[in-house]
């Protein structure tokens, strides 16, 4: 079991740079834990994308028919006073923005605050340094 930054997710339902590598991932273990808002931060990336004119209705449409049959198959680490309290603490001591800070605390958390060993999937690279530091194995 991996946990699964929103980054990594996006590969697995639109083709991408990183999609082939990511989904090398996913097949050694499909048991994917993910934050909480991580529905909302790809559906949200869907729809930037469309706006921006990188991806027509139809592709997003099947993309976020991707995104509901993985969402069946994931667990989530849910909101709360703990993951609020963790983010926090990494704001303080890496530079991320909220919403990375929410994910690497929503990691951490369901890592029982014991990191090593487990593996966090990401794609973006100062999450990835926060993950390291922390404690968690980043792939890919």
């Amino acid at each position: 079991m991996k946990f699964w930054d929103s980054s990594a997710v996006i590969p697995l339902i639109l083709k991408e740079a990183a999609s082939e590598k990511i989904k090398l991932v996913v097949k050694e273990d499909e048991d994917q834990v993910v934050w909480w808002a991580t529905r909302v931060e790809c559906l949200s990336a869907l729809a930037r994308r469309r706006r921006e004119g990188k991806l027509s209705v139809e592709a997003e449409g099947l993309a976020k028919g991707l995104l509901l049959a993985l969402v069946k198959g994931w667990s989530e680490v849910l909101p709360g006073e703990l993951v609020r309290q963790r983010t926090e603490r990494l704001l303080a001591v890496h530079p991320l923005r909220a919403a990375a800070a929410f994910q690497l605390a929503a990691a951490l958390i369901w890592a029982e605050e014991k990191p090593q060993g487990l593996e966090i999937v990401c794609l973006v690279q100062n999450l990835r340094e926060a993950a390291l530091k922390e404690g968690l194995e980043v792939l890919p």
